[in-house]
């Protein structure tokens, strides 16, 4: 699995790329501003150029427009403007558009997605919540598709699953499997929307097919499922698109996403640090280090 940094932040992708890890970046215009405020008179131009001089990787640039004509127009500006740098540029394209104040209709994104593919011009569609926006968009032409896992889970556990209305850290795990997982015992009291279904009926299949629309996506029961669905209909139709697994909260849905198969998962900076850390690997080295005999230290000397 190929693994991106997601941020804008120089200074992040300069230091993850050092580790030898860094397969490429993905940027977005939330990330663009946060990267903006914390620096004086920053010439964007410049800014983005530096980007994609330090990473030999795709780098993903997003475009501002709603309607496909303007996402065409800006894709190639972005592409023209910073691609001959390192030739890395990847234009990121919402797979829908679709907004109160545009004149646009749900199938824009898929309209600059194949303009932008008959152009030679490479896309990451964005904004990917459940497998059938992702195969629209392969069939399309985009060469990687982003399910938004962490927004996955966010919508199932706030809108559809049994903790509905709890509160909920944005780092909070959503498990792919919550029917087979005992860390869901402690949510019988919360068992309101089944509808009066004992705790011992959700595991029979009577209990499954009555209630698992009630606590998932369509039957995605989170953003790591929805990668393996993805890419499971990717690899039954040979589909060349990539699965860029986003909006990636803690270091266990990235394992999950890797388990799925994943060809790349995008990975704030917090999030790789987490990767990195375990009590014990600190025990270890804390213990190693005070053994060290005088003999053996003297060889490094």
């Amino acid at each position: 699995m190929k693994i991106f940094v997601d941020t804008a932040q120089i200074n992040e992708i300069q230091e993850t790329n050092s580790w030898g890890i860094l397969d490429g970046v993905t940027t977005n215009p939330s990330l663009i501003k946060k990267a903006v405020e914390s620096r004086e008179n920053v010439d964007i131009k410049d800014y983005i150029g530096q980007i994609c001089e330090t990473v030999d990787g795709p780098i993903s640039l997003e475009v501002i427009g709603l309607t496909a004509e303007k996402m065409v127009d800006q894709a190639e500006r972005l592409y023209d403007t910073f691609n001959h740098i390192n030739n890395n540029v990847v234009i990121k394209i919402p797979v829908n558009t679709k907004h109160p104040d545009s004149p646009g209709d749900d199938y824009e994104g898929l309209k600059a997605i194949r303009s932008l593919a008959t152009k030679g011009i490479p896309t990451n569609t964005t904004l990917v919540m459940k497998p059938e926006q992702a195969l629209l968009a392969a069939k399309a032409g985009t060469q990687y598709v982003s399910p938004f896992a962490g927004r996955i889970d966010d919508f199932i556990r706030n809108n559809i699953g049994l903790t509905r209305g709890k509160d909920f850290e944005k780092g909070a795990y959503q498990h792919s499997d919550w029917l087979q997982h005992s860390s869901y015992l402690h949510l019988k009291p919360h068992y309101e929307d089944l509808e009066g279904n004992e705790l011992d009926d959700i595991y029979t299949d009577k209990g499954v097919n009555e209630t698992m629309a009630k606590v998932t996506d369509d039957g995605i029961p989170s953003g790591a499922a929805a990668v393996a669905s993805i890419k499971q209909i990717f690899e039954i139709y040979n589909l060349d698109t990539q699965v860029l697994a986003a909006s990636l909260r803690n270091s266990r849905q990235v394992r999950e996403v890797a388990e799925a198969g994943a060809d790349v998962a995008t990975i704030p900076f917090k999030v790789l640090n987490e990767m990195m850390n375990h009590y014990k690997t600190q025990e270890g080295i804390i213990s190693f280090s005070q053994d060290v005999v005088p003999e053996y230290r003297e060889l490094f000397d």
